[in-house]
């Protein structure tokens, strides 16, 4: 818990020193950005000025009111506001306006202007034209404008840069003093706050160490609405949550112990169960297989009843060993020893074959089967065991078929649970199963007609091999009475 404390208040500083960091940052962009560009912004709004006392001038004459006492004073303000010196003269040299102290020195500067070739201009107009001179007088650096006016008098209006040079060395060192108080005072600022987001967030810490080690009976107290509060809130639901939960998976484990127990126990007693009728099974097997291979070598003279009693006693060595297969069968299936092997298959094909397979018993009986025989329906399922289904239900179908004697397979796609499944129907015409045998149609032995049963040799442990199989699956099964007969289905996954 320590290591965690220790690691909070890492954050805290992470927290303080990124936001100081931002600060320096932002004030150094500010620095560079006055020094580079703050010079270049004042001559371009320098230059805009005096541009604009151009204009104004030769609107003033335009209007007849340049020698009015109003403009003397527009005039006036807008060099005052700008730091400009004017100067108009007409073409005899006699000056008509000037509001700069030394009118003689403008003179001259505007005559040696207009005289001189050698400068570099940085704005040229038919009528006038902008640099950035040098007063070799004073050694100052001055933006000057000098040309005529629409009225053809001659003019120059300058403006000293090293104001400008002053205005940028006094913003940054006023920037300089603001920035260093505003990282202080933002540091203390930050500093507190930090202590105050990382202190709910370490009051969190120790509530979710303890729920570690399962004890939950500490809780979050809320304060203010923001998302530490929120995370709060959402911890202390987690705690009553995880209590609530650890309590019923106790009482699910005990529960699960005792069904375990229960299952193990009838576990049991189905494997003594099986194997008790697979033994009960194979002794008579054995004697009546023994029995037929002694009349086959003549033990009974008269050859008529010779060949009854062989044929009769093969009929039950098949039907008995049949029904060892199945109950084995049934066995692996209900203990886990087959795996599932789930693959995609086509179902149309899978019925079409097996209905063609048995097409020979199908016209002997006179019977009718009708199956789907177009587009490939692709399902997942074992298909092996699909395939046992099929083979139940289509063996029942066949035996229980009467009247029309018409035996319908179709598809259908349904939904089980939202997803997407086929269900497969085997449908017979004939007589409804009663309603009291339908819950124990999947009991392994059990009959509805027990003498048809006998004398088609059902064991009556085929429907308890595919309710195995699509438990196994994880699908449904069932069966539905109809006026004219009987359908049993089952559901695949659809692929």
């Amino acid at each position: 818990m320590h290591a965690d404390r220790r690691y909070v208040h890492s954050i805290s500083r992470q927290f303080a020193a990124v936001f100081i960091g931002v600060m320096v940052l932002a004030l150094g962009l500010i620095f560079a950005a006055n020094n580079l560009l703050l010079k270049r912004f004042y001559l371009n709004n320098r230059q805009r000025a005096i541009v604009a006392a151009y204009n104004s001038i030769n609107r003033a004459e335009s209007a007849n009111a340049f020698d009015t006492d109003e403009y003397d004073r527009e005039i006036l303000r807008i060099c005052e506001k700008y730091s400009l010196d004017l100067l108009v003269m007409d073409s005899d040299s006699q000056m008509i306006k000037s509001t700069g102290e030394d009118a003689d020195v403008l003179r001259i500067r505007l005559w040696d202007r207009i005289l001189s070739q050698n400068y570099e201009a940085i704005l040229s107009e038919d009528d006038y034209s902008l640099s950035i001179t040098n007063d070799r007088r004073t050694g100052s650096e001055y933006l000057e404008m000098w040309g005529t006016l629409e009225s053809g008098h001659i003019f120059l209006i300058r403006s000293p840069i090293d104001s400008i040079d002053n205005s940028v060395a006094i913003t940054n060192r006023f920037l300089a003093y603001v920035s260093v108080i505003v990282i202080i005072i933002s540091a203390v600022i930050i500093f507190v706050a930090s202590k105050s987001i990382t202190k709910p967030i370490l009051k969190l810490a120790e509530i979710s160490d303890r729920m570690t080690k399962l004890d939950f009976d500490a809780k979050y107290e809320p304060k203010g609405n923001n998302e530490i509060t929120l995370l709060g809130n959402n911890i202390n639901k987690l705690s009553e949550s995880l209590e609530s939960n650890i309590s019923e998976l106790k009482t699910a484990n005990a529960m699960l112990m005792k069904d375990i127990e229960e299952k193990t126990e009838i576990d049991r007693m189905r494997q003594e169960f099986l194997s008790n009728v697979s033994h009960e099974l194979k002794t008579p097997i054995a004697l009546i297989q023994g029995y037929a291979e002694g009349l086959s070598e003549g033990v009974i003279d008269d050859p008529e009843n010779m060949a009854y009693y062989c044929s009769v006693i093969s009929d039950e060595a098949s039907k008995m060993n049949e029904m060892v297969k199945k109950l084995l069968t049934l066995n692996q299936l209900e203990f886990g020893s087959d795996t599932v092997n789930m693959v995609r298959f086509n179902i149309v094909d899978l019925i079409k074959n097996h209905v063609q397979t048995t097409e020979i018993l199908t016209r002997q009986n006179g019977i009718t089967v009708q199956y789907p025989d177009n587009e490939p329906v692709y399902v997942w399922g074992d298909e092996f065991f699909t395939e046992e289904i099929i083979t139940n239900y289509l063996s029942n179908a066949m035996n229980h078929c009467d009247y029309d004697k018409n035996i319908d397979i179709s598809l259908e796609n349904i939904q089980v649970n939202g997803m997407d499944r086929v269900k497969v129907s085997v449908f017979n015409t004939g007589d409804p199963i009663p309603e009291e045998s339908i819950p124990h149609l999947w009991e392994k032995f059990y009959k509805v007609d027990k003498a048809r049963t006998r004398a088609y040799g059902g064991s009556g442990v085929g429907l308890s091999i595919v309710a195995a199989i699509c438990k196994a699956m994880n699908q449904e099964y069932g069966v539905e009475n109809y006026d004219n007969g009987v359908g049993f289905y089952f559901t695949l996954d659809k692929g």
